[in-house]
């Protein structure tokens, strides 16, 4: 069943959505090489409580952790570790933040340093798929016409792979709800999109082929072909003409920058 959304609880799965992008520009003002994944954990759940909210994703179906930390062949739902993030590194950070009553959701890739131009190209195409897909969350369109953008722009035009088994989704009160947004799809197809419904749009973009699987923690999926995966997520508001973005990159590209010319200054 599909849940629509008040005018005052969009307001509110805003201000959840928008403490998500604040705390993965918190994450990105303070990323560097030779970070641990469980140290951006830490960072992710310290700032969420200091903000008097609560990590969605934790012991949210046995999940052990405040983000789903991805890196490189790690498409999504990797298990913070002690794994040290090096020079070249991608990382996905996926992170929920659940207050007054409901669940905001917003997912960002980051490069540790430099990295190969191809995989630059990879996140700038992942990222622009994310918002072709936005333009068609609007009254009157379907959700097979967000899935379609998505994947016509990534298989067609730039040659990459859309993950099959890995969807979007609603959520409110609760962190999935109907209906499932996947990445690929006909257009005219699935549910018609209507005023009120909050949906997470979030494309997962392989470099080589869409294939994946899990490892043997039950959470983590890779790439079969162990090539890098890139994923950007945003908390959407289906409205007339245009979407809503609850959720927003401005803050998270500024921390980027920030960090980038600061750490540049460090190494110099």
């Amino acid at each position: 069943m599909i849940h629509y959304k008040t005018k005052e609880e969009i307001e509110l799965i805003r201000q959840s959505a928008q403490l998500v992008s604040a705390t993965l520009a918190e994450v990105a003002a303070r990323l560097k090489p030779g970070m641990s994944t469980l140290d951006v954990d830490a960072i992710a759940e310290q700032f969420i409580r200091d903000h008097g909210a609560v990590p969605s994703f934790k012991n949210y179906k046995g999940f052990p952790n405040t983000c789903c930390i991805s890196v490189n062949e790690a498409v999504v739902h990797g298990i913070p570790n002690g794994h040290i993030l090096k020079e070249g590194d991608v990382v996905s950070v996926d992170v929920g933040v659940f207050s007054n009553g409901f669940h905001g959701d917003s997912a960002y890739t980051f490069a540790i340093g430099e990295v190969p131009t191809h995989v630059q190209k990879l996140m700038a195409a992942t990222k622009a798929a994310l918002m072709k897909g936005i333009e068609k969350a609007v009254v009157g369109n379907r959700v097979g016409d967000i899935a379609y953008a998505i994947q016509d722009y990534v298989e067609r035009e730039r040659g990459y792979g859309v993950v099959r088994e890995l969807v979007g989704h609603g959520l409110g009160r609760n962190l999935h709800e109907d209906p499932q947004v996947p990445n690929y799809g006909r257009r005219g197809s699935g549910a018609v999109l209507k005023e009120g419904l909050v949906i997470a749009i979030e494309p997962m973009v392989n470099l080589g082929t869409r294939d994946v699987e899990y490892l043997e923690d039950g959470w983590t999926v890779v790439t079969r072909d162990r090539k890098v995966s890139v994923h950007y997520e945003h908390t959407v508001a289906v409205m007339k003409g245009k979407a809503d973005m609850l959720s927003t990159f401005e803050h998270i590209e500024a921390a980027e920058k920030k960090n980038e010319a600061l750490n540049s200054v460090y190494i110099n």
